[in-house]
């Protein structure tokens, strides 16, 4: 999921897919609340199409090239929408500028992050859905609350920014098989290959999963094989995913019952927390 664009049209059409389920069940509620993530996934697409420089295909740029001085001019919101897409989970500010900073044009800094999150919230309390995206929280699997270190996308399902107990190591091993596919692309389409920025990045997740490192130098980065890293990070997911997906989804099922829209996306206030243990029962 190497580009923002792809990732975006993939999500719209697994959305679409899942209201034509969702109607055929007789299940309105969750069909309205598919449709509502679907209008704007669609935003962000539209936003990404009309932008100066498209949705970059992760790359190493030279800073004198012309798609670099486009990327230097894109708001920073735009910078982190970028991040996060290509990683495809929540992420911290750290991570967030990494991603950033090994395949996109452009300067980021965390402490951008901090007042953009605020800046987002007000942004849409005071206009709701006038963009076609926003930046917020994920939400913590049991009270709902604000996970504040993490960040997501408004587009995303609802089941995708929620943190359960395994999410964490979950979130990690998925960022891990998208790096690993973007320093894949960057090697194959581009005569540089890919940054030494994206190969300290994927070494950096490869000496956490088991079986990811090369064997032959196994303290190099450039030795690193991609699909070495996909292919333990797979096969440790495969533990992992569906007890993770399955807290996810009860989780997102009582977010859907209990919070309205602006909680779905920014999280519960701590005031609500016992009003919401007394709707999970």
């Amino acid at each position: 999921m190497s580009d923002p664009l792809d990732a975006l049209e993939k999500s719209i059409s697994s959305l679409r897919r899942a209201i034509r389920d969702a109607s055929a069940a007789g299940d309105t509620e969750r069909a309205g609340e598919l449709r509502a993530q679907l209008r704007r996934a669609e935003r962000a697409w539209d936003a990404l199409i009309d932008a100066d420089e498209p949705a970059a295909t992760p790359a190493r740029l030279e800073p004198t090239a012309v798609p670099a001085a486009q990327g230097a001019q894109l708001p920073a919101r735009e910078h982190v929408h970028r991040a996060l897409m290509l990683l495809g989970t929540p992420a911290a500010p750290k991570l967030i500028v990494g991603v950033h900073e090994a395949f996109f044009p452009g300067e980021l800094s965390a402490s951008k992050l901090s007042s953009l999150r605020r800046d987002e919230e007000r942004s849409y309390r005071s206009s709701p859905g006038a963009r076609p995206y926003y930046l917020c929280m994920a939400l913590a699997h049991d009270l709902l609350t604000p996970v504040r270190a993490l960040v997501t996308i408004s587009t995303w399902a609802l089941e995708q920014r929620i943190i359960g107990p395994l999410s964490p190591r979950v979130d990690f091993l998925t960022g891990a098989v998208h790096i690993a596919k973007a320093v894949h692309n960057s090697a194959q389409s581009t005569a540089d290959g890919p940054s030494p920025a994206a190969l300290r990045l994927l070494w950096r997740f490869a000496v956490n999963i088991p079986d990811a490192l090369p064997r032959s130098a196994p303290g190099h980065e450039g030795a690193l094989d991609p699909q070495q890293v996909i292919d333990a990070a797979e096969a440790e997911l495969e533990v992992h995913a569906d007890a993770d997906r399955a807290v996810r989804t009860e989780a997102a099922r009582r977010a859907r019952k209990s919070l309205g829209d602006d909680q779905q996306l920014f999280g519960a206030p701590l005031q609500g927390v016992t009003r919401l243990r007394t709707a999970r029962a």
